[in-house]
């Protein structure tokens, strides 16, 4: 395990998504963001084990899932600021990164929306025979949606390589888990025969060993698994959120479990160095003032552009046409 690369991707995703907030409120940032600040420790501890070769899906909370895959800040930063050095070009914004070569197949500003891309992607994965994981992340409002069952179906009656994340953060926007769902979410998913396992996410390392774990029988062909997080999101759904369905001592309890916050002090406890976390600490802040920089000296796409890159092109043959 490696503790300083889980606290490094923890600490750049909090301090990205602190400066997106500050950048958005300023009016440089356009549309709707919705911060990741508070589940740090899910992305981190779980993408420890993605791999060359895996694949990822998101949701509109996505820019701390791809951090931790190793998109690049500053294309990220530039698609957040609507520029065509982004890595979408400015076309797609926070709710809909995308980037191939890291292998996230998008983030989704539709509930439950990369469920079936995820499917699919696994599906594809078995199909050519290429080995890898697909990492499907989405939050406890997808239980709610007929495609998360047509996915988890499929996954199980195929053995699909597909590790099925619930970012559970308790609220579906501004509805309480506990007033929307009838069912114990292990329960469903054993009804589909999925190996289940739950973990805490303000712990990092239990994150990590409890995803590790299941990855470890996808990768090994066993089929489909699913890891329920328990996290918390500290800012609204989105920015600009009245929050009105929770109350202020609700969110500072959790606060109190801040994981960013606990990790550095683990840290510190079991004799890593100050200077070393300082050191790991600037280095991401200089990551971050040039992502924001080249952000900012980027251009505006061509209003030309803006019909180009809608529509994919076949390109080369297709091996699988011969196994279906």
């Amino acid at each position: 395990m490696d503790r300083l690369g889980l606290y490094r991707v923890m600490y750049r995703i909090r301090r990205f998504e602190e400066r997106v907030e500050v950048l958005f409120r300023s009016g440089k940032i356009p549309g709707f963001v919705h911060l990741y600040i508070g589940q740090e420790a899910v992305a981190a501890g779980i993408l420890a084990h993605y791999r060359t070769g895996d694949y990822l899906t998101s949701t509109h909370r996505g820019h701390g899932h791809a951090l931790a895959v190793g998109v690049d800040p500053k294309g990220m930063m530039a698609e957040l600021f609507g520029r065509a050095t982004g890595v979408c070009r400015g076309k797609g914004g926070s709710m809909h990164l995308f980037d191939p070569d890291k292998g996230m197949l998008g983030a989704n500003g539709i509930v439950a929306g990369g469920i079936p891309i995820a499917v699919g992607a696994g599906l594809g994965l078995r199909i050519l025979e290429r080995g890898g994981v697909v990492f499907c992340f989405f939050g406890d409002g997808a239980l709610g949606r007929g495609v998360l069952h047509e996915g988890l179906n499929l996954a199980a009656l195929w053995r699909l390589p597909v590790l099925f994340v619930l970012e559970n953060n308790r609220y579906a926007s501004t509805t309480a888990f506990e007033e929307s769902h009838a069912f114990r979410v292990e329960a469903l998913v054993r009804a589909y025969g999925i190996p289940y396992a739950q973990a805490e996410g303000s712990e990092v390392e239990e994150v990590y060993a409890r995803a590790g774990a299941l990855v470890e029988g996808v990768r090994q062909g066993r089929g489909p698994a699913f890891l329920e997080v328990l996290t918390y999101r500290f800012k609204g759904h989105y920015v600009g959120d009245p929050e009105r369905y929770r109350s202020r001592e609700e969110v500072e309890r959790a606060r109190a479990a801040d994981p960013v916050v606990r990790y550095r002090e683990r840290l510190l406890g079991m004799g890593y160095p100050e200077g070393d976390l300082q050191a790991l600490e600037q280095s991401e802040e200089a990551i971050l003032e040039e992502a924001v920089r080249y952000a900012e000296e980027s251009p505006w796409p061509e209003p030309k552009e803006a019909l180009e890159d809608l529509f994919a092109e076949p390109v080369g043959d297709y091996p699988w046409e011969e196994r279906i």
